[in-house]
Order: structure tokens, then sequence, then C-alpha cells
């Protein structure tokens, strides 16, 4: 089929058997949500259960219940008639989503400030350094795999496993749309990384983790008040140009 995502075999089972049914589940699931996040299934794009069982060598039962997962993780959408689609994010579910990151994430990132060492600080600016070079001439999908690197170098200190995986939730629920977030408002890519400088710079110093917390939390919650914004504006355009069409229709 083409697809980027290696496939694994299924672990045997320990009598040297066939592989048992949780494995093959785990399998599909790996599978699926790697194509899911790197964007090889793009929202709306329909998964058919028959041709995935086949190329992973199982029967379409371990898949279904992979997709099952996936529904609960909001990156499935499963309708009765239709089957099963890669889900992308509505403006509702986008604003909880990130209302709810800035929380966790934030929270994730204090934490780990005291104990990132240098070597992840300089990384953290040299993903900040290749993202500023790149604002020249943006390129939206680049853009956010290494906005979503720094971010997660950020936080990866943090010794709260719980908290890591809210985070990685979040940034699941994300991936189908981050692509997008700065075609859509690309004048934010600017100044989030200065934002990015000043964040890592407190780091550096090792400021207070809750003055660190504020600052990434305030960051999250800024790029989600831009794209409201932008929302709102192209709603009001479209009712505009709708007024206007209607207008041009009405009897003299």
């Amino acid at each position: 089929m083409g697809h980027n995502s290696r496939v694994t075999t299924p672990t045997a089972a320990p009598d040297g058997g066939p592989p048992r049914d949780g494995s093959k589940v785990d399998l599909a699931h790996q599978v699926i949500r790697a194509r899911i996040l790197d964007r090889t299934y793009t929202p709306g794009y329909r998964l058919v259960l028959g041709s995935l069982a086949r190329e992973l060598g199982v029967s379409t039962v371990p898949v279904r219940e992979a997709v099952r997962r996936l529904e609960a993780e909001h990156l499935v959408n499963v309708t009765r008639h239709v089957g099963a689609t890669v889900r992308g994010l509505d403006p509702v579910e986008y604003r909880w989503t990130v209302e709810t990151l800035a929380v966790v994430e934030a929270a994730a990132t204090g934490a780990s400030a005291p104990l990132l060492d240098e070597a992840a600080i300089d990384r953290a600016r040299s993903l900040n350094t290749r993202m500023r070079a790149g604002l020249a001439d943006l390129d939206p999908l680049r853009h956010s795999d290494l906005n979503q690197q720094l971010h997660r170098t950020l936080a990866s200190a943090c010794p709260n496993p719980h908290l890591l995986d809210l985070v990685d939730r979040g940034w699941a629920r994300l991936a189908t749309l981050r692509s997008s977030v700065f075609s859509f408002v690309p004048e934010r890519a600017a100044p989030s990384v200065e934002e990015h400088e000043a964040i890592i710079d407190l780091i550096a110093s090792r400021a207070d983790p809750d003055d660190v917390e504020r600052a990434a939390r305030e960051h999250r919650r800024r790029t989600l008040a831009r794209v409201l914004e932008a929302q709102d504006a192209r709603g009001t355009s479209r009712a505009a140009r709708v007024d206007r069409r209607a207008g041009d229709l009405s009897p003299p």
C-alpha cells in the first residue's frame, strides 16, 4: 500500500504458537495510530478493515478492536453504514483540547524546568533557531513539527508520568489539525518563536518553576486566542457575503 509506517510482526505466544489476540490488537492499534499521527491517514480517510487486516496478516477482529480504541482516543469516528474514518477537530473540540493542553502541558513544563539538563536546553534553543530561520518562507507543516519537538523537549524531564500521559493525549488529539494551524494563522508563527525564547531563557536561568508554568500556559492560550479570532473573522466575512448575495437576489 506504500505507507511509510513500518509494520512489525505480532509477538508470538510463549509456547511458540500464533500471536495472541492481544498482541494482534496492539499491532493494529500501533500501526493505524502512527499513520494518523504522521498524517499518512488524513481527516476523512476511510479505514477499510478488511484491507488493513490483509496488510497486517490478521483477521478483521483485532483490527475492529483497534479501531474501537482509536475511537476512544478521539482519533477515529465510527458511523453506522459508513464505517471508520479519521477524525478532524471541529472548532469547539479544538478549543476544549487546547484549553486542557494549556493547563497540563504548562504544569509538565514547570515541573520539568528544574530537571532539564544543559543538553536539553541547547536542543530546545536549536529547534527554536530552526523555527526562526523558517519564518521568511514559512512551511506550516515543518514549523508545526519543530514546534511539537520543542514543546516535548521542554516537558521531557517532568517526573510525573501521568501528567506526561495527559500531555501526549492532548498532542494526539491535535495531531490531525496541527499541520494547518500555522496555515490558518501564519502571523502567529513569529510571536510564538519569541515566546519560546522567553520560556527557554526562564528555564536556563533556573527561574521559579511557577513562573515557567505561567509563561508556558500563556503561550498556549495566546495561540488559541488568535485561532478563535481568525475563526470569528472568517465566519463574519462569510455571513456578510451571504447577506450581500441575498440582497442581490431580492426583488426591486
